[in-house]
């Protein structure tokens, strides 16, 4: 028998999106979280639905720069020195991902995802009539260097592989694309799949009025932890008091571990790609679509509120203070990058990506309780995965066969 009733603990995207995929079946749904509806890490996202983003961060090539990017502090990659003893676990595991054969598990996966991804996305768009919000403009990668260009040679041969359009780019049809780069640019990958949504809190904040329109419902309230009693699972809040269901969907993203950990023997190595980013005002910049400068870690979004710049990977954990020299490094750069960008009035922000080594989500049930499953670990994938994940958990609540392979996302397979 199918169980009725479901808590889902987190109210960032994935959870957002769960909740509607669970709603739409008729099921009763609660979403609890403790600061409210996309007040946390989807709050202030890159706003990018990222389907052709199949390679793993953990790679050779990534290995090869780590080394360079971490004695920058406000570079691409950088790991606060009082956190590695903390972290060696995590870059173990993440070392053990680089090596071929996970890497390929890594990309299947990830593409197999990315295309249920797309659907699942797109088709809750349409059903929510949320239409209106979503971009269609593409993205433009850009290199400054043919040694540079060259170096992403193998990861758009996957892409090719895996049947992404794009189009390198030069010239005039460089700056049609985006007209006032830098002259210091010498190509781009232009990727007209990429899609982005008109402000990533208002857009998730959007799905979940769709959701409540089919019987989700909201508290607001801090979780400590999970239980367990014969009468099925918990959750137990901060006031002291329980919530009983049938299931418990855990999609806390970065805090996810921290509530499971009482109840599982299970050490999920879970950490944060802490990112960064600066908002401008609208009229920044005409920018015609996000900007990729993968050497830099970083993107350029338009919104509707204005234009955002960030990204990068601070691998810092979730006690550690901001360090926004980081945010300012990123927006000092965009201006070179784009000379007529108007840098001030700009608000700056910190979010906590749940990021795993393999770059997969955990997609799952606990080992000892199948009663509670596991959706996180999205890295700076949540909204793109975000309907994936929903319609898998979906499935498993459903107990049925989930609509891809997800044995590489299992929760014991580290």
């Amino acid at each position: 028998m199918s169980p009725n009733r479901i808590i889902i603990v987190g109210g960032g995207i994935v959870g957002i999106a769960t909740a509607a995929l669970l709603s739409e079946q008729g099921l009763s749904v609660t979403v609890i979280d403790r600061s409210g509806i996309a007040e946390e890490t989807s709050k202030g996202n890159a706003a990018a639905l990222a389907f052709s983003d199949i390679m793993p961060l953990a790679s050779p090539k990534i290995l090869l720069k780590a080394p360079k990017w971490l004695l920058d502090p406000l570079g691409p990659l950088s790991i606060r020195p009082s956190y590695l003893p903390k972290l060696t676990p995590w870059l173990w595991q993440f070392w053990k991902a680089s090596l071929p054969a996970r890497q390929e598990t890594s990309i299947a996966t990830q593409t197999a995802l990315m295309r249920l991804a797309e659907s699942e996305m797109m088709a809750l768009v349409d059903r929510a009539g949320l239409g209106g919000r979503v971009r269609h403009d593409g993205s433009l990668e850009l290199y400054e260097s043919e040694a540079e260009f060259k170096s992403t040679a193998n990861g758009w041969q996957r892409r090719k592989q895996a049947g992404i359009a794009f189009e390198h780019v030069r010239g005039a049809r460089l700056a049609e694309l985006q007209p006032g780069l830098s002259s210091r640019f010498v190509a781009g990958t232009f990727v007209p799949g990429w899609k982005t949504v008109s402000e990533p809190q208002h857009f998730a904040q959007a799905l979940w009025a769709y959701a409540e329109r089919c019987g989700a419902v909201f508290e607001k309230a801090e979780v400590l932890g999970l239980e367990r009693s014969e009468t099925g699972p918990s959750v137990r809040l901060a006031d002291g008091s329980a919530r009983e269901a049938d299931r418990i969907v855990v999609c806390a993203g970065s805090w996810s571990t921290r509530l499971i950990n009482k109840v599982t023997r299970l050490r999920i190595p879970l950490d944060t790609e802490r990112g960064y980013n600066t908002t401008l005002p609208r009229g920044a910049f005409d920018l015609k679509r996000q900007l990729i400068f993968g050497n830099h870690g970083f993107v350029m979004t338009p919104l509707d509120t204005g234009v955002r710049v960030g990204g990068a990977v601070e691998l810092g954990g979730l006690d550690l203070p901001p360090n926004y020299a980081r945010a300012k490094s990123m927006l000092a750069k965009a201006a070179t990058f784009l000379p007529g960008l108007k840098t001030s009035g700009g608000i700056e922000w910190m979010g906590f990506r749940p990021s795993l080594p393999d770059s997969l989500p955990v997609i799952g049930a606990l080992p000892e309780d199948p009663s509670v499953l596991l959706a996180f670990g999205n890295g700076h994938l949540g909204l793109t995965q975000s309907a994936a994940m929903g319609r898998l958990i979906a499935d498993l609540v459903g107990n049925r066969t989930p609509s891809i392979d997800i044995a590489a996302c299992r929760p014991d397979r580290f």
